[in-house]
């Protein structure tokens, strides 16, 4: 990162995108093996369930095995890739000597407390998910479904706590890994994070979220629904979909980091650059070992 941490709290969203650009440029070759190896198969799981589950009855029992396989290895792909590239951010910011060996190295380490807190985080959205089911069938078992309002209030409440759980939860791989704090208290330390900074990083998620279902339609479109094209031509669609989720995955995934700083930066919370190389070298050597409280790792700056 070019910039000086006590700069980055003013950084606006696209600024925070040229800093992520800068960043995949210059070390594009370590982000190019991390492609390959784990965001490319992300992609390819992603696109290639969406062509499987077209062909497939949504009642049968078939398709929701697959679903089960689909969001198994989506989840262990997922919490890969996002280790290899936040400790790799974190190593390019620190001038840590990052090589994909040490990424290979690290992502044993550190994927069991991701895999624990992400799967904790998708089970509290799973139920959030079936409240609204649950006041629906509530609604209308006492006849209420004339009550626009009381049905318009559910849904703008929903929308904002699946949102603000979304972030939340999305931010916390950052702060698991690159502090040593886990499950619930990274959860909290992400919460607190995102405050002051909270419309960026919705506004960011959203377009990301956008990006990625944008590519999901183009990809049904042309590729699954799409039989007037020949196999060439909906083959060289399925590509450019795979080429640009992949590219827009690794970019959300770089920004994430770097809004992470952003948001350290804003609460004059300063990471001291030996000290988080110091704990990425404990992550690699496999030494947790804990930060006490009076440790310069998290340290007040003066703006």
């Amino acid at each position: 990162m070019d910039r000086e941490q006590k700069h980055m709290q003013f950084l606006g969203l696209y600024d925070i995108y040229l800093e992520s650009c800068k960043i995949i440029f210059n070390f594009r070759r370590i982000f190019g093996k991390i492609s390959l190896a784990f965001i490319l198969p992300l992609s390819l799981i992603f696109l290639a369930n969406i062509a499987v589950s077209d062909s497939l009855s949504s009642q049968g029992a078939v398709f929701w095995l697959v679903q089960f396989v689909y969001l198994t290895f989506l989840l262990v792909f997922f919490v890969l890739s996002t280790s290899a590239v936040v400790y790799t951010v974190a190593g390019v910011y620190t001038g840590y000597d990052v090589t994909f060996g040490k990424v290979m190295s690290v992502i044993p380490k550190v994927c069991k407390r991701l895999m624990v807190t992400f799967l904790c985080a998708f089970l509290a959205i799973f139920l959030f998910n079936v409240l609204p089911i649950i006041l629906w069938r509530v609604n209308i078992e006492h006849g209420d479904m004339d009550d626009f309002g009381f049905f318009l209030a559910i849904v703008i409440l929903y929308v904002v706590v699946i949102v603000y759980m979304t972030v939340v939860w999305w931010l916390a791989g950052d702060v698991l890994e690159l502090e040593d704090i886990e499950g619930i208290q990274a959860m909290t330390k992400s919460r607190n994070l995102i405050q002051g900074k909270m419309w960026i990083t919705i506004v960011f998620l959203l377009k990301l979220e956008a990006a990625i279902y944008g590519i999901q339609i183009l990809f049904e479109s042309q590729v699954v629904h799409n039989r007037s094209f020949g196999v060439p031509v909906r083959l060289a669609f399925g590509f450019l979909c795979l080429l640009m989720l992949f590219s827009v995955l690794l970019f959300g995934l770089v920004t994430e980091t770097v809004i992470h700083f952003v948001c350290k930066s804003y609460h004059h919370e300063d990471i001291n650059k030996l000290s988080l190389s110091d704990r990425l070298d404990e992550v690699y050597q496999g030494e947790h070992i804990p930060t006490k409280p009076n440790d310069d790792q998290l340290e007040k700056i003066d703006v």
